[in-house]
């Protein structure tokens, strides 16, 4: 999974081992553009603290993006964002009766202070794509 030796510049998290398929485009991507990174599975409703941790201790291991894929209510890329400074890329998930719409409207509509990046429903490469010029690198 990309890693250098200061630790990985973009932290993918996944809300669950079922978004795999849609962060495995991201990861193709971040792949491809030779940027490290690292994949973590957790959950703002199944696994709070979990999430929290990797929010308040990524900058300290060198990550300066963090994508957060979420379908249904979308809660974790708010949550990273809640507990985290860097810049957070929501990431919504086709799941659910919406197919995604709720995640992608969940992820629009932080309150002032908790800025959320969107892209579209299943967007993985774009996720990237965006990691990747928030980090300053053209393709």
């Amino acid at each position: 999974m990309g890693e250098r030796e200061s630790g990985p510049e973009v932290l993918i998290v996944a809300g669950s081992e079922s978004d795999r398929p849609v962060v495995e485009k991201a990861e193709k991507v971040l792949r491809e553009a030779g940027v490290a990174y690292e994949l973590e599975i957790a959950s703002a409703h199944r696994t709070p603290d979990r999430v929290a941790e990797l929010a308040r201790g990524a900058e300290g291991r060198g990550v300066r993006v963090v994508i957060a894929a979420a379908g249904l209510a979308a809660a974790l890329p708010g949550v990273m964002a809640a507990h985290s400074k860097l810049p957070v890329i929501g990431l919504p998930v086709a799941a659910g009766a919406l197919r995604g719409v709720d995640a992608l409207l969940a992820i629009a509509q932080m309150p002032p202070g908790v800025p959320v990046a969107a892209v579209g429903i299943d967007a993985g490469a774009n996720a990237a794509h965006l990691a990747l010029r928030i980090l300053g690198r053209s393709e």
